[in-house]
């Protein structure tokens, strides 16, 4: 009886550092994904309000998860990048990354 009890609180500790040591990455990344929808509800918009002067950035999960990265400061980048240098969807994605990598 006495080795059941002892063996019962190793599993409840066990049990309660694996929920202490996954927790965090699974807080990062439901962040991260949350920020990405976010990011392509953005992307929806510039698009939206672009779209009467021929502006648009490509959605893709590329550009979702830069914003979603960076946020509202990676949304002026991908407008600037996409404003400034006039380039296509595809290079700014890739320009995007590098910038963010750098």
């Amino acid at each position: 009886m006495n080795q059941n009890i002892i063996i019962y609180l190793a599993c409840i500790c066990l049990i309660f550092l694996l929920g202490r040591i996954f927790i965090v990455p699974i807080k990062t990344i439901s962040k991260l994904i949350i920020n990405s929808v976010f990011g392509g509800i953005l992307i929806c918009l510039i698009n939206l309000v672009g779209g009467v002067y021929g502006f648009h950035i490509g959605l893709n999960i590329i550009t979702a998860v830069c914003i979603g990265i960076l946020g509202v400061p990676g949304a002026i980048l991908l407008i600037a990048l996409k404003f400034f240098i006039r380039i296509n969807t595809s290079k700014l994605t890739i320009l995007a990354i590098f910038m963010f990598l750098v």
